[in-house]
């Protein structure tokens, strides 16, 4: 038996990076997943190794950012799966600048991502968890990074909207006690993916709904950042997933409105 059986997990930017190892983990656990991704090839791929393991899958393809997909992503668990239990917002990437070169497009783009999608995700699931009460704790977790509790230079559109989404979790754990839904936040320091694992200094992009986005980390940042972890090392996905996991957990039904720091040590 599933620490997760018989729920409904809807995860953004599922198909790649920590997305993934969330959706994977949740699967392994018992739980019915909705997978997200930007693009279909990514959402497919997991879908389709969930379900050789063993599990249950289904995509929904698209932007978290697009008109209507709030509710889409929302019904698409409800009609495929019969309900919704566990949501995590955590689909995102980063477009960085100093403050006086970012443009209005670079900030408006990032704070709809990080904070506008998951506020309109949330809001369409709060109809269907008003009127099917259940016996057990739904749970929300909402990625943050250590960016939004103690800021980082170049990122004042990310660390915005990502200090942002603790401050919505925090007040949508008082307003949906209760509902018996926990809800909490995640704030991630280093972890290695496609985004991090770039170097700044070479030319790595990656293309986001026409946009080139210029994606990595400089290397010479990148060491300092590793010698102020205690464990030496950036986390990997499956790490990060397991903080997620933790607080979707019956262990952690009276834990909500928190935000649990998963960073290594480092701060």
């Amino acid at each position: 038996m599933g620490k997760l059986d018989n729920r409904t997990a809807l995860v953004t930017g599922s198909g790649r990076g920590i997305g993934r190892a969330i959706a994977m983990k949740f699967a392994a656990e018992g739980a019915s997943v909705v997978v997200n991704d930007l693009d279909p090839g990514p959402a497919k791929e997991t879908v389709e190794e969930i379900i050789a393991a063993g599990g249950k899958a289904v995509a929904c393809v698209g932007s978290v950012t697009e008109e209507g997909f709030a509710d889409r992503f929302v019904n698409t668990a409800i009609d495929t799966f019969g309900g919704l239990d566990i949501i995590v917002n955590n689909a995102g990437f980063t477009w960085d600048n100093v403050i006086q070169k970012m443009t209005d497009e670079q900030w408006d783009t990032i704070l709809d991502l990080h904070l506008k999608a998951p506020f309109q995700i949330l809001r369409a699931a709060q109809p269907y968890i008003k009127a099917n009460p259940t016996d057990y704790h739904r749970k929300v977790v909402n990625i943050s990074s250590n960016a939004g509790v103690v800021g980082n230079a170049g990122q004042s559109n990310y660390a915005a909207a990502k200090a942002g989404i603790i401050g919505l979790s925090k007040t949508l754990a008082r307003e949906w006690g209760r509902y018996k839904v926990n809800v909490n936040a995640v704030a991630y320091g280093l972890i290695n993916t496609r985004l991090t694992e770039a170097s700044a200094d070479g030319n790595s992009t990656i293309d986001v709904e026409g946009r080139e986005i210029k994606v990595g980390v400089n290397p010479q940042l990148l060491a300092a950042a590793e010698r102020t972890i205690p464990f030496g090392r950036a986390g990997r996905p499956d790490e990060a997933a397991g903080a997620v996991f933790a607080l979707c957990l019956p262990e952690t039904d009276y834990v909500s409105g928190q935000c649990l720091v998963c960073d290594g040590g480092s701060r």
